[in-house]
């Protein structure tokens, strides 16, 4: 069954929603030679969840590190910040701005502007809505959880190798999760 309305989740008030990045991670997943996946973080260095009254008046906006990228292997990082692919020295920052929020069932679409390596594609974001808590310090949080897949490609992000067998080294699908917490601003 498809939600039609646009009001706020249950518990979730309207306001400044400032992202707590020390309890945030963005993580993504890509398939290397075709046979396993290789996972990694990027961290989030910012980021403003504004929500308005309803759904219509609500917004994120999120800046990521790609110099933080880690996979657990120090020489794969240094060659996914190199201009192979992130090219750090010269795309420092990536940023997602939404443009739209809207149900989807019994979560949520938000859709955007996410610019990596320079460049800004349209994306769509599935996201759940986790909940409302009061931590021990009296901050009330909100988390939240969403996902996408990109082609690279569209990115800009064209390195690859061929394999011996056929194919390629790297997936041109890059799986992106997000799991957010955020403090709501007095």
């Amino acid at each position: 069954m498809t939600t039609t309305t646009t009001t706020l989740p249950e518990g979730l008030t309207a306001g400044t929603w400032v992202i707590d990045v020390a309890h945030t991670e963005a993580s993504f997943t890509v398939r290397h030679a075709g046979i396993s996946k290789v996972r990694g973080t990027v961290q989030v260095t910012e980021g403003t969840i504004t929500i308005g009254d309803d759904l219509s008046g609500t917004s994120v906006a999120v800046t990521l590190d790609p110099s933080t990228v880690s996979t657990g292997d120090a020489n794969r990082d240094g060659h996914l910040k190199s201009g192979d692919f992130f090219d750090v020295e010269k795309f420092g920052e990536w940023r997602f701005v939404s443009t739209a929020v809207r149900p989807a069932g019994s979560s949520y679409v938000v859709e955007g502007d996410l610019t990596i390596h320079g460049v800004t594609q349209r994306v769509e974001l599935e996201t759940e809505f986790n909940g409302v808590a009061v931590d021990p310090f009296g901050n009330t949080r909100a988390g939240f959880e969403a996902s996408l897949t990109i082609s690279r490609k569209d990115f800009g992000l064209t390195w690859n190798a061929a394999l011996e067998a056929g194919g390629v080294l790297v997936s041109d699908k890059v799986t992106i999760s997000l799991d957010v917490s955020a403090i709501k601003q007095a």
